[in-house]
């Protein structure tokens, strides 16, 4: 009976929510452990498909890193890194459109029909969606800064929410790969999580959630005493420029601030590693990850 009892008080804690959030669009940034372990992707699934059910407009941006490294070496093609981004020329670039478009956003989209669920796979090709130009590293040496081609890899300069709009109206998820287009129609790679932020601007999202493997942001990563649970916009520009933010965690955070920037509401850095973290998050009185909103309310 206790069980029962306490079913019912989770379906409860979550009605206020769901009655706040119904109809508004949730963009996430699906990437990290959840998309290579089968029960955490099965999880993820799950929680998409719940959240448009009960009436919440989930649109999916997924990565690939690890999959395009694996599908060069089995090419016999070595991966170089400058700055945490992969140097890609046009054969690299081929590939990794081959593996975010061809393999991993149809897998996606096969599982969320498989569930039950309508999705649609598009890429920043379809219909200009995402624009993009030329990224350049920055290399710091000594105490110059330079900047240094690494071919392929892009900025998103434009999008162009139009046909989301369309999909998310016919009632599809939109499950976006990463790939955008230049001016003269090549193909850019660009980071997921940027593209989350962006998306997740242009549409004026209720919240921006990006899926990773920790639970959140710390003053401190070596203390987990130090674990941070809200951060306004400027108290993360702040960490950033003074290193507390670093490595893999940087792109991240700067996708809560390019989202927030472009008009959503709010953003949730969460372990994916947690099943069924994406319903935690949005439908429970404490939530489990760190937000990162314009200012406190």
């Amino acid at each position: 009976m206790l069980k029962t009892v306490e079913k019912a008080t989770v379906l409860i804690e979550a009605l206020p929510y769901i009655q706040k959030f119904g109809g508004k669009t949730v963009v996430i940034k699906y990437g990290g452990n959840a998309m290579v372990n089968n029960e955490l992707k099965r999880s993820v699934i799950q929680d998409i498909i719940l959240m448009k059910y009960i009436g919440l407009r989930p649109v999916v941006v997924h990565g690939g890193g690890p999959e395009i490294t694996a599908m060069l070496q089995q090419m016999g093609k070595k991966s170089d890194f400058v700055s945490g981004l992969r140097v890609t020329d046009a054969e690299t670039v081929a590939v990794a459109e081959m593996v975010l478009v061809g393999k991993i956003n149809t897998e996606i989209v096969g599982l969320l029909n498989q569930y039950g669920a309508k999705a649609v796979g598009l890429n920043g090709k379809d219909a200009s969606l995402l624009v993009a130009a030329k990224h350049l590293a920055k290399v710091h040496e000594q105490d110059t800064v330079k900047e240094v081609d690494i071919g392929f890899v892009g900025d998103v300069t434009q999008v162009n929410p139009g046909i989301l709009h369309s999909m998310i109206d016919s009632d599809y998820i939109p499950v976006i790969a990463p790939i955008g287009v230049g001016e003269a129609g090549e193909s850019y790679n660009i980071n997921a999580d940027y593209v989350a932020g962006e998306i997740a601007g242009a549409l004026k999202a209720e919240k921006l959630v990006l899926l990773t493997d920790v639970e959140g942001i710390y003053h401190d990563y070596h203390d987990k005493n130090t674990f941070i649970s809200t951060l306004t916009f400027s108290e993360a520009q702040k960490m950033i420029k003074e290193g507390s933010i670093d490595g893999g965690m940087i792109p991240k955070v700067e996708a809560c601030i390019r989202a927030l920037s472009g008009g959503a509401a709010k953003t949730h850095i969460v372990d994916g590693r947690q099943p069924h973290s994406l319903l935690l998050e949005i439908f429970t009185d404490t939530g489990i990850g760190t937000e990162v909103v314009k200012e406190m309310d």
